[in-house]
């Protein structure tokens, strides 16, 4: 098995380094932020909630896709992912009576702001984050807005909560830094208290030349900084670290704790899409068509990220990752419209096959108890049922959207009656503007099986 040894620097300069960015400009072009009162807002507009009293039909096989193939760009000239949606402007929004309880399975209501499209989606307890192409971030408690806060700059494109942290990766390459606090109290507050890299220490790194790498032909930055668009972010819980993954073809690791970028790997040959942490890897999937695995191992005195197999090779461009930990598998969705998965079996991945339901690209995942759920460009999510064998059952279609859906998020329905039936609140974003809930459970209503693994092949990776 060959193991890839990542670069902490990147490329690193020869001794002519004249097309290194003097001090005073990376000083004047790199934007020092700092906390005020403008940085922090408090929403206070009502949002256009709707309730269901039914499921609407979950029958999505004869939903049109007005929107052609997705096809595959370099993240450095443009993303066929961020792009204004190619579907016409839609003011609609359901308007009928009732009580959320009342919904077993399907749309419990929508939530609605005329901020752009909906980018990313994190929850953490009763507070569900949104980001969107309007550079702000709102919150929402029981399905009204409860605060929001805005940056300077930046398309919001990942949220990840830790604590009382809130980090965002945003289009113009930088992650900022919120923080919660008032848990409890009544004036319950978000303050931005810096982003990644630290001002402080993006100036120690640019005093030494050895501290940058070439990108292009003549261009040169540190290498702690991404250049390009920050596309995903995930944490390690039980290390304290964040990972980031971006459109310059580099995923960093930092320390959360002083905001210290301990790696920068370069890893793929176009953006990184999505990245996640289980089972003692870090899981990185490409525009260039590749899943890659890595194990981070002590090299030397300092720890580093080295490639342990590169999972999927192929030409459509990867989109998405997720992990269900019930399950001990990963999932990959891809532009082809295809999720493909891998299962952990003693100390080893194996392919486990492919599931079918999306006409168009796969744009995002997400996973909770037995079940998967895909977000298209088609419009509609799929949701799929890991049995025990570990056959997947397609349990049903959710539609609705008017636009491709971007983003999911998932958690626990506390309110569930029926103990046997776990129950799941599904969040989903849309490049339609809406953010819609949902209520799915783990034997919701049944479909035809639609995971194909007649063409099973085990490819493992050792742990």
């Amino acid at each position: 098995m060959g193991f890839e040894n990542s670069s902490r620097h990147g490329f690193l300069p020869g001794k002519n380094n004249r097309c290194r960015k003097q001090l005073g400009e990376i000083l004047t072009s790199e934007e020092v932020e700092s906390v005020s009162d403008e940085d922090l807002f408090s929403s206070h507009w009502k949002s256009d909630f709707s309730v269901l009293t039914r499921s609407p039909p979950l029958d999505g096989g004869n939903t049109p896709c007005s929107n052609p193939e997705s096809t595959v760009s370099s993240p450095l000239t443009a993303s066929p992912w961020g792009q204004p949606s190619p579907y016409a402007k839609s003011p609609w929004i359901y308007r009928t009576g009732g009580e959320a309880e009342e919904v077993k399975n399907g749309l419990i209501g929508s939530l609605i702001r005329e901020e752009g499209h909906v980018y990313s989606l994190a929850t953490a307890g009763d507070l569900l984050y949104t980001g969107s192409e309007s550079k702000n971030i709102t919150i929402w408690k029981k399905f009204q807005e409860f605060q929001g806060f805005k940056s300077s700059s930046g398309l919001v494109k990942a949220i990840v909560v830790f604590q009382k942290k809130i980090f965002t990766g945003h289009q113009d390459g930088k992650i900022r830094v919120w923080r919660f606090s008032g848990e409890g109290k009544r004036n319950q507050t978000h303050k931005r208290t810096g982003s990644l890299p630290a001002t402080r220490d993006l100036l120690k790194k640019a005093i030494n030349p050895k501290n940058y790498m070439v990108i292009g032909r003549k261009r040169m930055v540190p290498w702690i900084r991404h250049y390009d668009a920050v596309s995903c972010l995930s944490v390690d819980s039980d290390l304290g670290l964040l990972y980031s993954g971006s459109w310059d073809k580099t995923w960093k690791v930092w320390r959360i704790s002083n905001s210290e970028c301990l790696e920068s790997v370069h890893g793929h040959d176009d953006a990184v899409n999505s990245i996640e942490i289980a089972f003692g890897l870090v899981f990185t999937g490409s525009a260039d068509g590749t899943v890659k695995a890595w194990r981070r191992e002590l090299v030397g005195r300092a720890t580093q990220h080295l490639l342990v197999e590169t999972m999927l090779s192929e030409d459509h461009a990867v989109t998405s990752l997720a992990i269900n930990r019930k399950g001990s598998s990963i999932y990959a969705g891809s532009s082809d419209g295809l999720v493909r998965f891998w299962e952990r079996r003693n100390h080893f991945m194996a392919y486990g096959g492919v599931l079918r339901g999306h006409k168009q690209a796969v744009l995002c995942l997400a996973s909770a108890g037995n079940l998967v759920m895909s977000g298209s460009a088609d419009k509609s999510i799929c949701i799929w049922r890991r049995e025990i064998a570990g056959d997947h059952i397609w349990v049903s279609v959710l539609t609705g959207h008017n636009g491709p859906v971007k983003c999911l998020a998932v958690e626990k329905d506390d309110g569930a009656a029926e103990l046997s039936d776990e129950r799941w609140i599904l969040y989903s974003g849309s490049l339609d503007r809406s953010v819609k809930i949902w209520r799915i459970s783990d034997f919701g209503p049944m479909g035809t099986k639609r995971g194909d693994t007649s063409e099973k092949y085990f490819k493992s990776i050792k742990l």
